[in-house]
Parts: structure tokens; sequence; C-alpha cells
């Protein structure tokens, strides 16, 4: 979506629906920040039967699975990193801490990386917990819309 032809009204309401559905995660985003979310399975013999896997909290898949069904997941999420120069996990949350409602997008990009790229590689799942971008994330989205709904309610 190219959200720069978009009016600011326009752009909270595109984002608002699928931000409160994530929002509802931020509790537990808070508790789990720094935290493990994931074990590895161990059965019996297991070890020595075969190859172990990771299990995944049950909030952490519902999260997921609902950011997934998001239609402003961005398969070209990598744009956003080269555009932004964003090349580590500081200068995420130095992008996130700096977004306005002009970035809303990119915001979803980085999401979209650890949910998407998630799905092969399922420990960036786990880790957008630990490093709380998550967290930070909803955050941010849900501190923007708030400022813009009440611009708007004031005006």
């Amino acid at each position: 979506m190219d959200s720069d032809k978009l009016s600011v009204e326009e752009m909270v309401e595109y984002y608002k629906p699928d931000v409160e559905e994530l929002a509802v995660y931020i509790p537990w985003l808070e508790t789990h920040k720094g935290g493990e979310s994931s074990s590895v399975f161990t059965g019996e013999g297991v070890e020595k039967n075969s190859i172990t896997f990771p299990v995944y909290d049950t909030t952490l898949m519902n999260f997921v699975k609902a950011a997934q069904a998001s239609s402003l997941m961005n398969r070209n999420y990598v744009y956003v990193y080269s555009r932004n120069r964003i090349r580590t996990e500081a200068d995420e949350h130095r992008f996130i801490r700096n977004a306005t409602i002009k970035e809303m997008g990119d915001l979803w990009g980085i999401l979209s990386k650890y949910i998407l790229k998630g799905m092969t590689k399922a420990a960036l799942w786990s880790e957008g917990v630990r490093n709380g971008v998550f967290l930070e994330l909803l955050l941010k989205m849900k501190e923007i819309l708030a400022y813009w709904d009440r611009q708007r309610s004031e005006a």
C-alpha cells in the first residue's frame, strides 16, 4: 500500500483494526520480554533417536497467526530495511522509537520480517519476544494511532 497518498485520517482507519487486534497481546509480551517463549521438546529417548524441535508458547503462536492473517504483512520487508538503513537490532529499536504516522507501513515491515522470516527460521519469533521488538512495535503503533485519534476528536 502506498500510504503517501492517504490522508492522516485514512491512515488511522486503515491501520487501526489490525493494531487493535494485535494489541491484546501487549500484556503477555510485557511479561515475557527478555525471557524464553519456547523450549525444546524432550520426550523419552528423543535425544538419541530423533531430531529435537522447539515447542512454542501457545500465546506466541496465537500472536503469530493473528499477525500472519493481517492484510498488512509486507513480503517486501527487505526494502523497508534497506530504505531506512536498518542493519542491526539497535537500528530497529531506534527506528521504532522515532517513527511517526508516516512510517506506519515501515513499522509493519519490521513486524513482517520477524513473522514471515520466522516461518523458516522460527527462532525469530522467540527473538522478537525476547528483544522486545514485538512489544515496542505494538506500543508505538498504538501510541501513534491514539495521538491522531485525539487530534481528530479535538478538531
